[in-house]
């Protein structure tokens, strides 16, 4: 049963890799630094060829996690059934989500211990009907990169004590500092609150913190500070450093929106959890351990929130011990009142109504996620199209780039990524793959050698004066309701009959966002 417990978070993880296989502009620099490694390897002479070098950001980021990522994918990509580049961009995202989802069974595992099966039982099938941690865990943010040592904190903290021993507390801190320091500062605010958790149980003394941050600290700041230092060209250079200064010191995060405080609490936090928010307030009322497990991410949450810019990224890292608290509440309500015949109703229904709207919610969101990447789409589209074609100079717009036109959907120009021998991905066509930013298609018309462009701009009679539309790539833009469907009950008295009319009330609303065009000339 363990087994098959952790078997299904594995199979979620992956799922979610196999179904929304194109990435967004927050992915990019992650995965297009993986690609150069894999591509170029790490000799100065191969770095001088690397994405960064044209579009750096706005920000340095580290290339620590790329690199282990690239090393680990490596045998998963000569083992694997890999046709076309495309397909080593998904090994390189299931690998990362394996990683994640193997911190989550060793999770479930503490948790089995500590709770009980049942509580372990519960927390698996909360969290894999969840979106968000499922759906991101496999996605090249830093903050999934981050999320591995988060979790590896958290796994020491939750084993049979109500509080963590010395000796996983150190090796909590050691993990949580790796993670600041390398790859999100933010991590600094769920530290703080655990160190001072411990001190105040007298877990660990205040030398012994000192002692340990620092070794851990200077360990991992020498780790990013050589690593990133070369691959940027940059000497002493301290990216998660640069970051800080960059969007809270000069206060530039702010430009990409800000929230009330209460952000994360009323919007955020639901969002991420799901039916495992109210269940986790019922299993922090009736459990002790799990107060004293929580309050540190509780008071995270509220650090974090004295930042104006929110994302919910920020806080994901507090999604498990969420998990692990509805779980324990959900066992506590599926127990009490089983002594009648109205309480064994109780308890046999509350789990299959929270999983079941879980189920509900998540599909909704993946569905609006799988339809929700044109630029891969139209890049895998033009492909399709153009089989044979022998040369083409393709432009592609900027909100094709942001939407799944990564480089491994570059599929007929080199470089190849090193692991697989180069005729074995190599297409017969060779095209070149322009994306340079604020070009209209006036001046895109003028550079005769470019035949095809994917605009994100409506094509005019004077546009398809010169440009013939190859095709139009439709994107997710909202969900509608019929009220009149609503109002009509099924006619079909059946699962099935019930599935056909719940799709006819709600309907997925698309829009061209991307258009293919092809050079009359």
């Amino acid at each position: 049963m363990s087994f098959a417990l952790d078997v299904l978070i594995f199979v979620t993880a992956w799922a979610h890799v196999i179904l929304a296989p194109y990435t967004k502009v927050e992915e990019s620099f992650n995965l297009h630094a993986t690609h150069d490694v894999l591509s170029y390897g790490i000799s100065p002479s191969g770095i001088r060829n690397y994405d960064h070098n044209t579009f750096p950001g706005a920000v340095p980021r580290t290339f620590i996690g790329s690199v282990i990522l690239a090393w680990l994918a490596t045998p998963a990509i000569l083992l694997g059934p890999v046709l076309q580049k495309s397909d080593v961009q998904m090994i390189i995202r299931i690998c990362l989500a394996t990683g994640n989802a193997l911190g989550l069974c060793f999770i479930r595992r503490a948790v089995s211990r500590r709770f009980g099966h049942l509580t372990s039982v519960y927390f698996t099938l909360l969290s894999i009907t969840q979106f968000h941690l499922p759906f991101w865990m496999g996605r090249t943010l830093p903050n999934m990169f981050a999320l591995l040592p988060a979790l590896a904190s958290l796994i020491t903290r939750t084993p049979y004590a109500s509080v963590s021993s010395g000796r996983s507390t150190t090796k909590a801190i050691a993990f949580l500092t790796f993670a600041t320091v390398v790859f999100r500062a933010e991590i600094l605010l769920l530290l703080g609150p655990i160190v001072l958790q411990s001190m105040l149980f007298g877990h660990i003394t205040l030398k012994k913190v000192i002692k340990v941050g620092l070794v851990s600290g200077l360990i991992s700041l020498a780790l990013t500070m050589t690593i990133d230092s070369y691959f940027w060209g940059k000497p002493y250079l301290w990216p998660e450093f640069a970051g800080i200064y960059f969007n809270v010191y000069q206060g530039k995060s702010a430009e990409w929106g800000t929230s009330p405080r209460y952000a994360y609490w009323t919007s955020h936090l639901p969002k991420l959890l799901l039916s495992s928010l109210p269940l986790s307030m019922v299993g922090f009322l009736r459990d002790q351990s799990i107060r004293v497990l929580l309050l540190p991410f509780l008071l995270f949450i509220g650090l974090i929130s004295c930042l104006a810019h929110k994302e919910w990224r920020f806080i994901i890292y507090v999604v498990p011990i969420f998990n692990a608290s509805a779980a324990v509440g959900a066992r506590y309500l599926t127990r009490i009142s089983n002594r009648t015949t109205l309480g064994k109703l109780f308890a046999l229904s509350i789990m299959p109504i929270f999983l079941g709207l879980n189920i509900a919610l998540t599909c909704i969101l993946t569905l609006t996620s799988i339809n929700n990447y044109p630029g891969g789409d139209a890049l895998a589209l033009m492909h399709n199209l153009y089989p044979q074609y022998p040369s083409a100079q393709v432009h592609i717009s900027n909100l094709a780039a942001q939407t799944g036109a990564s480089l491994f959907l570059q599929l007929n120009a080199p470089p190849y990524p090193n692991p697989i021998p180069d005729a074995s991905l190599r297409a017969s066509s060779s095209w070149t793959y322009d994306k340079t930013e604020n070009l209209t298609i006036m001046d895109l018309t003028a550079q005769q050698y470019i035949t095809h462009l994917i605009v994100e701009e409506y094509p005019d009679e004077e546009t398809r004066r010169h440009w013939e539309v190859v095709a139009t790539v439709e994107s997710f833009e909202r969900w509608s309701i019929d009220w009149h469907v609503l109002r009509t009950l099924p006619r079909e008295k059946s699962v099935a009959g019930l599935q056909d009319w719940l799709l006819g009330v709600l309907k997925m609303v698309k829009e061209e966002k991307l258009w293919i065009l092809h050079r009359k000339s």
